[in-house]
Order: C-alpha cells, then structure tokens, then sequence
C-alpha cells in the first residue's frame, strides 16, 4: 500500500463458507474490505455473489437450511458469534436491493419509518432532508415529501431506496446489483452518487455490468464455480489491476468477454 500504511477494514473473512443443507454455495472466502472504498463482486450467473453479498449483513439468516461456516468480522468481531444481535448487524450494514423496493407510503415517511424504528429520537425533518440530500435527491422531492414514494421514476425510487438506508446512519452499505433495472442515465447517477457516499461509507457492490465495475470501484473480487459447484474468489485486487493484468487466466476470459 501507499507509504506502507496499513489500511483500515471494514470486513474481514476468514475461511468463509456458506452451505444450504449439505451443498456449499460459497466455499472458502477470504478477503479484506478497505474501508471507505468501494469493492465491486463480479463474476458469471450462479457463482454465488449475491450469497455472498447477503451474508454480510446475515440476510441468509432468513433462507432455510442456509449455515454459515469460518468468519466474518466487523471491526474485529464476528458477525455469525451468537452473542451478535443480527437486527444490529442489519443496522451496522445496510442493503441496496436490485429492484427499488420502496414502502407504499409518503416519500418522507420511507426514510422517518426505518429511522424510528431503529430508535432515531431527534429532529426527524432535518434527517429526512440530510438523508435525502446525501442521496442526491432533495432537490428534485423537497416540495413532494407527501407524495406517495410509487410516483417517482424508477431511478429516483432506487435514490430514495439509498436514502432510507443512510438514513440509519449504517457503517457499510451493500448495493445488489443496483442499477440492473435501470436506464444509463440513471445508472450514471447512481455510480456518480456512490462515489460521494464512500466519503462516509463503505459500498460493496455486486454487479454483471463490467464496465460499471472498472468505472465505481476501488477494489474487485472475481467469484467463479468449482468442479462442485461451488462459488469462490478466485482473485481479489486493486480494480486497475483486475481488469488490466489479471493473475488468473480465467479472471481475463471474463472481464474481456470471452466467457460468461
């Protein structure tokens, strides 16, 4: 790293495998997630991204059957002890879904619902109109704000969807393919919007957009699947390097369109 310096993580994986009964989705990852940066999971369909993304913040918690095996730590502890809250978890880390999932209520109430439940007890107002701000939007709904949140176009629901996240004032923010269901100028607002939030968050975002990749992210980890079926990372490094001098053969063919 520059000067030497040790920098600092947000996640760390040791060993970490996910199982669904007696198969392995996810077998063996270990990675360290810089914090402040964004870090782009890439990889062909079924090797086990979004699996991975979601054990992060323990949504597989709600998957059946699913168990998680090695760890995961979050500034140090282990998200999977079983002292861990996973409700705290899920505020620590929040979630980006693919599709903009916002509730069927006024666009304020989407970003004061989550806050008062998490507890929030100061000015509501000025934490709606921060939230939204952080998320690009105040501007285009500040006269809106009780408007049901289904009358904004899809990439505005996906900005207020960010918005309702930070909202919550989490530390880490996943982003599920968060621009799939969107068009390129939308898409673009939303890499532009990532850069601004890694200057108080840390992203990790999964994406089959390559280009979306080499363009938002700081740091790429390549899953692909094993003989068994099995998705692992078979490289993780600075996003330059990946899409420029891969280590891994395979990790060349994908990024250069040559399978997947």
């Amino acid at each position: 790293m520059e000067n030497n310096v040790e920098p600092e993580y947000a996640i760390v994986t040791n060993d970490l495998s996910i199982h669904y009964g007696s198969y392995t989705a996810v077998k063996g990852v270990n990675v360290k997630v810089e914090k402040q940066k964004i870090t782009a999971i890439i990889g062909p369909s079924g090797c086990g991204k979004s699996t991975l993304l979601r054990s992060f913040n323990r949504m597989n918690d709600f998957v059946p059957n699913c168990r998680v095996t090695g760890e995961l730590l979050l500034q140090g502890q282990n998200l999977y002890s079983k002292d861990v809250d996973p409700v705290e978890a899920r505020r620590r880390i929040g979630m980006v879904f693919q599709k903009p999932n916002p509730f069927p209520k006024s666009i304020y109430e989407n970003i004061a619902w989550g806050a008062r439940i998490n507890g929030f007890k100061g000015n509501m107002d000025e934490l709606v109109e921060q939230s939204l701000r952080g998320a690009a939007l105040w501007e285009e709904v500040k006269d809106l704000l009780q408007k049901s949140a289904y009358e904004l176009s899809g990439g505005q629901q996906q900005r207020l969807c960010i918005a309702r996240t930070i909202a919550i004032q989490p530390e880490i923010i996943l982003m599920d393919e968060p621009a799939s269901a969107l068009d390129p100028i939308s898409t673009l607002r939303i890499e532009e919007l990532m850069q601004e939030l890694k200057k108080n968050y840390t992203i990790i975002i999964v994406t089959h957009n390559m280009q979306q990749a080499a363009r938002a992210s700081d740091y790429t980890a390549m899953m692909m699947i094993d003989d068994q079926r099995s998705g692992g990372v078979i490289e993780f490094d600075d996003t330059k390097k990946i899409f420029t001098r891969p280590k891994d053969k395979r990790t060349e063919d994908y990024v250069t369109g040559r399978f997947g």
